[in-house]
């Protein structure tokens, strides 16, 4: 049995360094001239496993060509096959050709350790990048975030990358006996104490990201949160830009916003128009029988969508009918348009038809002695294409909430 002491790392000295290259260059001289056969067979089936595994990187290009949007998973494959390391390709060879050939201790250690880093590392880059491409795939419809997006993933990519060679550096001194324990902790406490001091940065930052990945909203979209409503014009890492619809810019945190419920209003399929009417409690049960059927007409003449007409409630000086119907369009002013034509329309067909509508206030005198003359019916019904033209605009097509500007 070698009771041999070899020398501790302080006391290790230039010429303990050479005898034991010497060392080491004898055995694998001794080795290879006693295994020539085994040696050379090792070494070919070694440059045959190098070109394979050659030949498999290059696939990982040709699966990238074949990918024409660049984001898709033949690209996400293609790119991790094709971050495969020449040293990583060289070590595992060696290794192979290692056992295959019977190597020696010393030289069977050292490609082991040398092999143990190179698929360590190895194996966090073709996380790192399997990782970020399917982020990128992810995000593939979210082209419109421009800079966002960019910023975003330059981000990302730091923090992944980090975190996969930080666990691959750990790995590898705890194969070589190191107690990695201290240095994890500490990476803990530094991690903590970065992310209390950075709270309110990183909040927006993760809405940010939350927002490109799970896409409420885009830029162009018109949304209402809050008592506020606009168009985003930029999602930025921090906050999100919104013009009002009175031209003012508003910035608002991306964390703050997310916490708001939001209406998006640019995937809105119709914008719904509510009237409640206030029927005099004079008004003859046969008319109120009418209405509904009247107010629909009303609405299909002017081309809404007509949803539902009815009684709604008795008050102290009412019958309340209500009236819904549909802007068949996201656009407010379509709705807006829509809303004052029938609103006239409605008006005058009551009017025409001795229908009146209660007045806001109560008085102690009768409508004789107002000199009010309660409306009469005075020509027959209205044609369909009679219809109240809409009010002059701007011709604003947009579809922002512009009754919510607070």
């Amino acid at each position: 049995m070698n009771n041999t002491i070899l020398p501790k790392a302080d006391d290790l000295t230039a010429s303990d360094v050479r005898a034991q290259t010497l060392s080491l260059w004898k055995t694998s001289a001794a080795w290879i001239s006693a295994h020539w056969l085994q040696v050379l067979i090792a070494i070919g089936i070694g440059v045959l496993i190098f070109l394979a595994m050659h030949f498999v990187k290059s696939l990982g290009q040709r699966l990238c060509n074949r990918d024409r949007s660049g984001t898709g998973w033949y690209t996400v494959f293609g790119r991790a096959i094709a971050k495969t390391g020449n040293f990583f390709i060289v070590m595992t060879s060696a290794e192979l050709v290692a056992g295959i050939g019977d190597a020696p201790y010393q030289v069977a250690a050292i490609v082991r350790f040398l092999f143990t880093v190179a698929a360590v590392f190895q194996g966090a880059i073709w996380a790192r990048e399997f990782i970020l491409g399917a982020i990128e795939h992810r995000t593939a419809a979210s082209e419109e975030h421009g800079q966002t997006l960019a910023n975003a993933m330059g981000l990302i990519r730091l923090f992944v990358t980090f975190a996969l060679f930080a666990i691959a550096l750990i790995m590898i001194l705890g194969n070589l006996g190191v107690n990695v324990s201290g240095l994890i902790a500490g990476l803990g406490v530094g991690g903590i104490a970065i992310g209390l001091a950075a709270q309110s940065i990183f909040a927006d930052l993760f809405a940010a990201i939350a927002i490109i990945f799970d896409r409420p909203f885009r830029r162009g979209d018109a949304i209402t949160y809050d008592k506020s409503a606009g168009t985003v014009e930029y999602i930025g890492m921090r906050s999100t830009r919104i013009r009002g619809a009175n031209g003012e810019e508003r910035v608002i945190g991306n964390k703050k916003l997310l916490d708001f419920e939001i209406v998006n209003n640019s995937r809105r399929e119709y914008r719904r128009v509510v009237f409640t009417l206030g029927i005099t409690q004079t008004t003859p049960v046969k008319q109120l029988e009418e209405l509904p059927h009247l107010l629909k007409q009303i609405v299909e003449d002017h081309g809404q969508k007509f949803v539902r007409a009815g009684f709604a409630a008795f008050t102290a000086t009412a019958y309340e009918f209500d009236l819904e119907f549909d802007s068949p369009t996201a656009v407010f002013q379509d709705m807006y348009d829509a809303r004052h034509s029938i609103g006239v329309a409605i008006i005058k067909r009551f009017q025409e038809e001795g229908i009146a509508l209660v007045y806001p206030a109560q008085t102690g005198i009768s409508a004789a002695d107002a000199g009010v003359t309660w409306p009469t019916r005075t020509k027959p019904r209205r044609a369909a294409d009679d219809k109240i033209a809409p009010p002059p605009s701007s011709g604003d097509r947009s579809v922002g909430d512009q009754d919510a500007t607070g």
